[in-house]
């Protein structure tokens, strides 16, 4: 039994499942549809496929050392997650009137949605940008597949297990996610529940934008 395999498995699921940028970002398209939320997973586990492929080929290592280009990877991924938090911000300003027809015949069956359903590649950009643009997952692949390289062992093919082994993580548990969201559609798409919902993903992401530029100013 490879002890290390197993002690990865574990620090791998806590890493993948732990609420962040994603998460939020996965919870609030899967509110607007079923399929919205699905195609952001992928988007994510895709994103995070770019990280391990990085880490596997080492260029992990150049972008950390570089502090200029970790920079602009900051830049970017604070001012996208900044724009996704006041969107969602901005949507539940708007959810008053998108929502007004809750009840009667024409309306929807699991609780009211908003007007303008994403698309599925909308919402697969959406997931991809979110984790391929977050600047902390490099350094933190760079740290973490090496420490379960067992010594003497050849580094590239433990590596990419390792670094397969997240990717099919994020690849379950995200749809997962969503799925669960859509199920609970019912009552997460009441009104008052929905507008929270939406209000906290937004002001999650808005918060995490914010730091990551905050960050970057004081670096």
């Amino acid at each position: 039994m490879d002890g290390q395999l197993i002690a990865f498995t574990g620090v791998a699921a806590g890493m993948v499942a732990m609420p962040g940028a994603d998460f939020a970002v996965v919870v609030r398209n899967a509110l607007d549809s079923r399929r919205a939320g699905v195609a952001t997973a992928v988007g994510v586990a895709g994103g995070l496929l770019v990280h391990t492929a990085l880490a596997v080929a080492g260029l992990a290592a150049v972008l950390v050392a570089v502090p200029a280009l970790l920079g602009a990877v900051q830049l970017l991924g604070g001012v996208y997650l900044l724009y996704l938090g006041i969107r969602a911000l901005a949507a539940v300003l708007r959810r008053p009137s998108a929502t007004a027809r809750t009840s009667g015949p024409d309306a929807p069956a699991d609780g009211p949605r908003p007007a303008a359903l994403l698309g599925t590649a909308q919402g697969l950009r959406q997931g991809f940008l979110t984790n391929a643009l977050n600047p902390k997952a490099p350094v933190l692949f760079l740290s973490l597949l090496p420490q379960f390289v067992p010594a003497g062992a050849p580094a590239l093919p433990r590596t990419l297990l390792l670094a397969t082994m997240i990717v099919v993580m994020a690849l379950v548990w995200f749809p997962l996610v969503a799925l669960l969201v859509d199920r609970l559609g019912v009552w997460l798409r009441r009104p008052s529940v929905a507008r929270a919902l939406e209000a906290t993903t937004g002001a999650l992401l808005t918060v995490l934008g914010g730091i990551l530029l905050v960050e970057l100013a004081l670096a």
